[in-house]
């Protein structure tokens, strides 16, 4: 089964690939042909998740999914939450946008956070979600150098490392993307073996 996933992330597409194996042909933006920088405009995970993957349904016509990632940090309010990639402002990098979280939580005790990430499908025109969530804390100092995003800042619950200083595979089986995306390739399977 091919299945183009809507990003021009790549550090999601080589997570998402390692994770689903070879049960599945996931295919790029790029392997597509399409270049275009897709619209986040929606209020939640699953309303930006679902917009893009409704992008790509609509101008190519094809079985596609997208993913929508946030931060959930207890003292900030949620925040940055939808707002992730761009927390820093509109052409931050993840550093900035780090930096402006540490910064936030100076001298704050309660360092809880959560990272959710949910799938949109859109499989023979008619949309799924699939979600992922792995708790965690925001450590101080930037530890690692593995991963994207916050990775150097959280350390999941149970863990004695951040995200950053995992390696692929361990990442891979606990994050909250792996999660969302093992409920995408369950739903996947059975679809495939009931056809």
């Amino acid at each position: 089964m091919k299945l183009v996933f809507a990003t021009n992330n790549a550090h999601k597409l080589s997570e998402v690939r390692a994770i689903a194996g070879a049960r599945f042909s996931i295919i790029s933006l790029q392997e597509l042909g399409c270049f275009n920088e897709i619209p986040e405009t929606g209020d939640t995970l699953t309303d930006n998740a679902l917009q893009k993957a409704k992008y790509i349904h609509d101008r190519f016509h094809c079985n596609c999914f997208a993913d929508d990632t946030g931060l959930e940090i207890e003292a900030l309010a949620g925040r940055p939450g939808v707002y992730s990639a761009r927390y820093a402002g509109e052409h931050c990098s993840s550093q900035d946008n780090i930096q402006k979280v540490l910064h936030e939580l100076q001298d704050v005790a309660n360092r809880k956070a959560c990272f959710k990430t949910v799938i949109a499908l859109i499989l023979d025109g008619k949309n799924y979600f699939f979600e992922g969530a792995i708790e965690g804390e925001i450590i101080e100092d930037i530890k690692g150098s593995q991963g994207f995003g916050y990775d150097p800042i959280f350390k999941p619950l149970g863990y004695d490392k951040t995200f950053a200083e995992m390696t692929e595979a361990e990442k891979n089986s606990i994050s909250h993307r792996a999660l969302a995306t093992k409920k995408l390739n369950d739903f996947l399977q059975t679809c495939h073996i009931s056809k």
